[in-house]
C-alpha cells in the first residue's frame, strides 16, 4: 500500500494533468468554432463545382477527346493512396480511423494483385503507415509550419498528385480523409479524384436543362479537372482540420473527466491511509500508557 507522501504527490500530478487536459480542450473548442465555419462554408461551392462538372463530364462521355483525368489511362494497376491525417496527436481516435481505412483499402488492393503507392499528408498519418507499409510510401507533405490552411497549401498537394499522374506513376489516385459531422463524429472517408467521379446533386429540372459551352466542353473540362483536384483536397483538409478540434475537443473533455475522478478515488484513499495512520499512533499512545 502506497504511503501518504506517495499518494499526495501522485493527488498533486493528476490535478496539473487536468490543468493541462482542460486547457487543451478550450483551446481546441476555439480552434473548433473557425474550423468548422471553415468546413461549412466550403461545401455549398464544392457541390455546386461537382454538379457543373458533373454535367459537363455526362456531355463528353465516354469520347476519345475526353481529357485524361476524366477518362484515365485506360488500366486500373497502379493506385496512389493520398492519407490524410494531423499533425498532432492527443486527438482520440481521428488518425488511428483514418490510417486504419487506409491500410484496409490498401491490403485490399494488394491482395488483387494491384500495385498501391501511399503518399502521406500529416506527421501522424506517415508514423502509422510506416509501421506496416513502409516500402509503399513515396512522398509526404508535412504541414506542421501551416497556421491556417488557404488553397495554396491545397494546391501545392494538388501539383505534386498531378505532377505524378502526368509522369505514368499511377493510374487511380484516392484521397483518405475525415468528414466532419459534430464534436463526437467524424467519418473516414474514401474519395476517388483521378479519374474524377462527380455526384449530380441538382434538381431534376436544371439536371434536363440544355447548356451551350463556348469554348468546348472538352477544352472548359481541361482546365478545369486540375482545378478540381485541387478543390477536392482543399475540401478534405478542411473537413480534417475541423474533424481534428472536435476529435481533440472531446478526447480532452474525457480525460479531463477521467483525470477528476482519479483524484476523487486517490483523496478518498489518502484519507484513509491518513485516519489508518492516526488510529495506530493512537493505539501505540494508549498502549504506552496502559503498560506505565
Amino acid at each position: 500500500m502506497p504511503n501518504l507522501k506517495d499518494l499526495k504527490n501522485r493527488i498533486a500530478s493528476v490535478k496539473s494533468t487536468r490543468k493541462i487536459t482542460k486547457a487543451m480542450q478550450m483551446v481546441a473548442a476555439a480552434k473548433l468554432r473557425r474550423a468548422q465555419e471553415a468546413a461549412e462554408q466550403s461545401r455549398p461551392y464544392t457541390e455546386r463545382f461537382n454538379a457543373v462538372m458533373s454535367r459537363l463530364a455526362a456531355s463528353v462521355g465516354g469520347s476519345d477527346t475526353a481529357p485524361k483525368l476524366l477518362s484515365g489511362t485506360g488500366s486500373d494497376q497502379v493506385h496512389l493512396l493520398v492519407v490524410m491525417t494531423a499533425e498532432r496527436g492527443l486527438c482520440g481516435g481521428f488518425n488511428a480511423n483514418i490510417a486504419k481505412l487506409a491500410k484496409a483499402h490498401a491490403r485490399g488492393l494488394i491482395a488483387k494483385g494491384k500495385e498501391v503507392k501511399i503518399l502521406t499528408v500529416g506527421k501522424k498519418g506517415r508514423d502509422s503507415i510506416r509501421r506496416d507499409f513502409g516500402d509503399l510510401l513515396v512522398g509526404h507533405v508535412d504541414l506542421s509550419d501551416v497556421k491556417r490552411l488557404g488553397y495554396a497549401d491545397a494546391q501545392g498537394i494538388a501539383k505534386d498528385v498531378l505532377g505524378r499522374f502526368d509522369a505514368g506513376e499511377y493510374d487511380i489516385a484516392t484521397i483518405f480523409y475525415a468528414k466532419f459531422v459534430n464534436v463526437v463524429s467524424q467519418i473516414p472517408t474514401a474519395q476517388q479524384i483521378i479519374p474524377a467521379t462527380f455526384e449530380e446533386t441538382e434538381g431534376a429540372d436544371e439536371a434536363t436543362t440544355l447548356f451551350d459551352y463556348e469554348p468546348s466542353e472538352e477544352a472548359i473540362l481541361a482546365d478545369l479537372l486540375p482545378r478540381g483536384v485541387a478543390t477536392a483536397i482543399f475540401s478534405a483538409l478542411l473537413e480534417n482540420a475541423a474533424s481534428e478540434q472536435g476529435a481533440r475537443m472531446s478526447a480532452m473533455d474525457n480525460a479531463t473527466r477521467n483525470a477528476g475522478d482519479m483524484i476523487e478515488d486517490l483523496t478518498i484513499e489518502y484519507n484513509r491511509s491518513r485516519q489508518a495512520v492516526i488510529t495506530n499512533e493512537l493505539i501505540e499512545i494508549i498502549s504506552g500508557a496502559e503498560a506505565l
